[in-house]
């Protein structure tokens, strides 16, 4: 299994909206990877240091990195050019594989 993690690292100015992340950057993503995508989370950062480390964290999971291409292969730029409107974070992307 294939986990990308979607990392908004906490900053002094940083911005997110997590009411648009969640009720139309979610819906937005779940539309162009369709059932590609074997699960998903979206973590909202409490504590772990004063404040923390990271706003939020989307994590998404695919049976394969193939799988992961053919979702984002068509959809990607919409995803990227969505981002502004909630945030003005730069995301940290890690690509990993799920070992247990």
């Amino acid at each position: 299994m294939v986990k990308i993690s979607v990392l908004y690292k906490n900053a002094e100015n940083a911005k997110f909206d997590i009411d648009y992340f969640l009720n139309l950057h979610i819906p937005l993503l779940k539309s162009v990877i369709g059932d590609k995508a074997a699960n998903m989370a979206v973590d909202q950062g409490l504590a772990g240091g004063t404040p923390p480390p990271f706003i939020a964290m989307a994590h998404l999971y695919f049976n394969t990195m193939e799988d992961f291409q053919a979702a984002m292969s068509s959809g990607a730029e919409t995803i990227m050019n969505d981002i502004p409107n909630y945030t003005n974070c730069e995301p940290v992307i890690q690509i990993s594989e799920v070992k247990i």
